[in-house]
């Protein structure tokens, strides 16, 4: 296949993976502002959506350089290489969202990136620095947003404590719109940077440009698609986290999502891929908690856990076997 061909195709499916991501990840977005009723569903994945788009005014580009050239040495890079690892982690992120499991996009793709980077340069090419930091946010970023969920609920009730329900009620539905929109700004900062670093990777391996940096135009798109796959929302994967977790009023879901908003812009501007799954999910089970252990349904909670454990390795399966497949046929 021609060069420039295969490029192009590559950088069509890293904008669908992209976009996959936003649907899957919409769940992070509006799951506690809708269950918490204070928008629809449709206004929710349309403000979402505005706010992941935003981003792009704000943020950088430090996780997308860490995508880039963070996980494997460049010196293997090339476009088969490249389509190995979108395959896998778009098949295992799909596959995921039809199931209505909210899974780290972000964890997925890096699985994708270990497993075509085994096959092709086996362990050596690994780095493995990199790699040990972004696997112990699996078990830091749910932790961290456990922590402060639990941190910023208790301050909440002791602040607002002379206040009657209707006043806090109506307060915080006010209060949700912004976490809210700060929540997508930051799941916009961090997971379409980790599509530009893919995309990148692709330019440098078609000869197209020397040296990480990221043009303009992969900036906007990769926010354009994420924003509209947050759009078109991963309604399964929304019912999932919104509704069959814990049950939520808005103070608690103001409390979840600044929680996870304050993680994960700190770990974006630090350049750390994180996943905002992970974040969300420890903010909404450690706001449910503190109520009483009871009200978190441990056991769909358990199932997200297991997806969460099982993508890093799932997607690097199922790369490392394109890799292959493509490394018989001749054409890796």
């Amino acid at each position: 296949m021609d060069p420039t061909i295969l490029a192009v195709i590559i950088i069509i499916l890293a904008l669908v993976f992209d976009f996959l991501n936003g649907m899957n990840d919409a769940a992070n977005s509006i799951a506690t502002i809708v269950s918490t009723r204070v928008l629809t569903p449709r206004f929710a994945v349309a403000w979402a959506a505005f706010f992941n788009f935003a981003a792009a005014l704000i943020f950088g580009v430090g996780v997308a350089k860490t995508i880039g050239k963070g996980v494997v040495s460049p010196e293997i890079l090339s476009l088969w290489f490249v389509l190995a690892v979108l395959f896998g982690a778009t098949v295992w992120t799909y596959a995921c969202t039809m199931m209505g499991l909210p899974i780290s996009v972000s964890h997925a793709l890096v699985g994708g990136i270990i497993g075509a980077g085994l096959v092709k340069g086996g362990v050596k090419v690994l780095v493995m620095e990199s790699i040990i930091k972004i696997a112990a946010f699996i078990i830091i970023s749910p932790l961290i947003g456990f922590l402060l969920g639990i941190s910023f609920s208790v301050a909440t009730t002791w602040i607002f404590r002379r206040w009657s329900p209707w006043r806090v009620d109506r307060l915080f539905r006010a209060g949700q719109l912004l976490s809210s929109a700060l929540f997508s700004l930051g799941h916009g900062a961090n997971d379409a940077q980790k599509t530009m670093g893919i995309i990148v990777m692709v330019l440098v391996a078609a000869g197209w440009q020397e040296g990480f940096h990221v043009p303009l135009w992969v900036i906007l798109s990769c926010y354009l698609a994420i924003a509209l796959g947050t759009l078109i929302g991963g309604w399964r994967v929304i019912k999932t986290l919104g509704m069959r977790v814990t049950k939520l009023v808005p103070v608690g879901g103001f409390c979840a999502e600044t929680a996870a908003a304050a993680s994960i812009i700190g770990s974006s501007m630090a350049g750390i891929p994180v996943s905002t799954t992970h974040t969300i999910t420890g903010g909404i089970i450690g706001v449910g908690s503190l109520r009483r252990l009871s009200a978190v349904k441990w056991g769909v909670a358990g199932n997200i856990v297991l997806a969460w454990v099982l993508t890093l390795p799932g997607a690097a399966l199922i790369s490392a076997l394109a890799y292959l497949a493509l490394k018989t046929l001749g054409a890796a």
